[in-house]
């Protein structure tokens, strides 16, 4: 992203601390490693089509929910082997290092991983667990997992996934994540299950209220037991909801140039991130897949100060909410607060 003609050196954004809460590892692996995966493997694609245009959000290319779910057709010829998923976790967390991120959820779909091999769900969740733990420590970067599970795919997988999740929540997962086109596919069929995963200590979020409307964000909250709402942005549509979400203390994970490139805004300048933080509602800024957008989390922060008119002081409440909405233990998020208020008192 040209970050030319910011009002501050483009550089200033990576040095900002932050928090990312909502980042699909599936969306997140580096162009050249998915060239170096697709000539190790033999995997044979579109000869006339560069593999970036395969994978990525080109200027030139329709911004529609179905173009961006496309890129994830695509990206699931590549998880061949366990070293592919070690090695495309162990990037994801060092991008974020790079990238100045404190505090990091990472959300990866089993199933996706699982398909092109046909890897049992077990062991695909536990190597992208041990090479979260491993990079996590390499890196010094606090990270934590959110397993997704995908609408379209149905109730009777998603109990699989959410029942080894649930196995392994003293290992690295923290919540479950339903996802997909909610569009064409409702969440209700869901709902006893994500009733489940939060009985059993799960976290949960949902992805709402982007494609679908503001009514999909309260059923995440009343029948699914969301706690934070991926995107959310159609919130503001319904002023009953918009209450609701106030006196829930609902975070929104919200992803500006996904929203632009899915097609659920119109224009970049025309997203209702600010008008969402001025209605008291909690936002958080994230990336939601920046290999396919091809972005990192500091051009968020660019686009949300510079085309949106966020202030800096709003910058900073956007990374004090994620870490105080992190899926973490108590006293983890009150030290993580206090660490990142102390970083920021330098900007402000």
């Amino acid at each position: 992203m040209n970050l030319a003609g910011s009002r501050y050196s483009p550089s200033i954004y990576t040095q900002y601390p932050k928090v990312e809460l909502h980042r699909h590892l599936e969306g997140s692996i580096r162009l050249s490693t998915l060239q170096e995966i697709a000539n190790a493997h033999g995997i044979t694609l579109n000869k006339d089509a560069p593999l970036r245009n395969l994978v990525q959000i080109g200027e030139h290319e329709p911004y529609t929910v179905d173009n961006f779910l496309s890129k994830f057709s695509v990206l699931r010829l590549f998880y061949r082997s366990p070293e592919v998923i070690t090695r495309i976790t162990h990037e994801a967390i060092e991008d974020a290092v790079r990238d100045n991120i404190r505090y990091l959820e990472i959300r990866f779909t089993p199933v996706a991983l699982s398909r092109m091999e046909d890897f049992p769900l077990t062991d695909v969740m536990d190597w992208v667990i041990e090479a979260t733990k491993e990079a996590s420590l390499k890196h010094n970067l606090p990270t934590r997992l959110i397993a997704s599970v995908n609408r379209h795919e149905g109730p009777a997988l998603a109990a699989e996934v959410v029942r080894l999740s649930a196995e392994r929540i003293n290992r690295g997962i923290v919540g479950v994540d339903l996802a997909g086109n909610e569009a064409e596919f409702s969440a209700e069929p869901f709902a006893p299950l994500f009733r489940e995963a939060h009985q059993a200590g799960l976290h949960i979020t949902v992805h709402a209220g982007e494609w679908g409307p503001a009514e999909n964000v309260r059923q995440a909250i009343e029948q699914l037991h969301a706690e934070r709402i991926g995107h959310g942005v159609r919130v503001l549509e319904d002023k009953d909801i918009v209450r609701l979400v106030r006196e829930r203390q609902t975070v929104f994970e919200v992803c500006l140039t996904s929203n632009y490139q899915s097609g659920v805004v119109p224009a970049l300048t025309n997203h209702p991130l600010v008008r969402m933080q001025a209605a008291g509602l909690r936002v958080t800024i994230n990336t939601d897949d920046p290999s396919i957008s091809r972005i990192e989390l500091s051009d968020e922060y660019y686009l949300a100060h510079e085309r949106l008119g966020m202030s800096l002081k709003g910058l900073q409440h956007t990374v004090i909410t994620a870490a105080q909405g992190a899926f973490l233990p108590e006293s983890e998020r009150t030290a993580l607060v206090e660490k990142l208020q102390a970083e920021w008192e330098k900007f402000l």
